[in-house]
């Protein structure tokens, strides 16, 4: 399944990179939440090969309805995050690909095919950029942390919209940053170039993967009151684990 899973996401990336290279077509599955070819065409690839490899798998992905087979095995999937980026020509997408076993995830993968890195983890077993072994950072006061976040697509209209949070992290943190791929941002902080990341309203298959990537390089993860975090819980908090108790502080006071 891990054969399975490098090869799902390394020919999904080579079909991002030859759309982005072409210029893609935009449509709208909501007043400002985009879809573009590019997203149609990676979730095809990714579904044709798990279905043929593991034709008795679920799969859960953003784009389509797969049905449910009842299968202890589920492949949760992105076919492209970041689409918002990718239809403006900047070059921060990702595909991620995840694998739950009865309700857990086991393996999982963020492929950023315009850099070439490829973020792996398998449970247990730890997490790897290209093949090096990955580990959070260090940092342990928030005035030293950079930290990432995003916004919802609704964010304009909606009250619950992370503004709060993110002018209370721009003043406790040394910085924050906003790319707008939340499985980048995970992987990131796996990689120890984040320490830590918070997001609202997330799906399951904008963090199955990173969920795992940080935790397997020694991070924690969990909702925004330190309880553990089902993927559907829309909230996520990241972390090397040093800053943890510190975020959640910064969360409470946005409250």
């Amino acid at each position: 399944m891990r054969e399975t899973l490098l090869l799902a996401a390394s020919e999904a990336g080579r079909i991002l990179m030859e759309k982005y290279a072409t210029g893609v077509t935009v449509a709208y599955k909501g007043a400002i939440d985009l879809v573009t070819e590019a997203d149609l065409a990676s979730e095809q690839a990714i579904v044709a090969i798990l279905r043929t490899r593991h034709p008795e798998h679920d799969i859960l992905a953003e784009e389509g309805d797969y049905g449910r087979r009842g299968a202890d095995q589920r492949w949760i999937v992105d076919p492209l995050d970041g689409t918002t980026n990718f239809a403006h020509g900047f070059p921060w997408f990702a595909v991620s690909i995840a694998l739950e076993l009865r309700g857990e995830v086991v393996l999982g993968a963020v492929f950023n095919p315009y850099n070439n890195e490829l973020f792996v983890a398998e449970r247990g077993k730890g997490a790897t950029l290209n093949g090096r072994p990955l580990r959070v950072s260090s940092t342990d006061t928030l005035e030293r942390a950079l930290l990432a976040t995003g916004f919802a697509y609704d964010h304009r209209v909606n009250p619950e919209n992370n503004y709060s949070h993110f002018e209370r992290f721009q003043r406790a943190a040394q910085a924050v940053r906003r790319a707008g791929v939340a499985s980048l941002d995970l992987a990131c902080v796996a990689a120890g170039r984040f320490d830590g990341f918070w997001e609202l309203k997330l799906k399951p298959w904008d963090v199955a993967a990173g969920v795992l990537l940080v935790e397997e390089a020694g991070g924690r993860v969990s909702d925004y009151r330190g309880a553990p975090m089902p993927l559907d819980r829309g909230e996520i908090l990241a972390s090397n684990g040093h800053l943890h108790v510190a975020m959640q502080r910064v969360l409470r006071g946005a409250e």
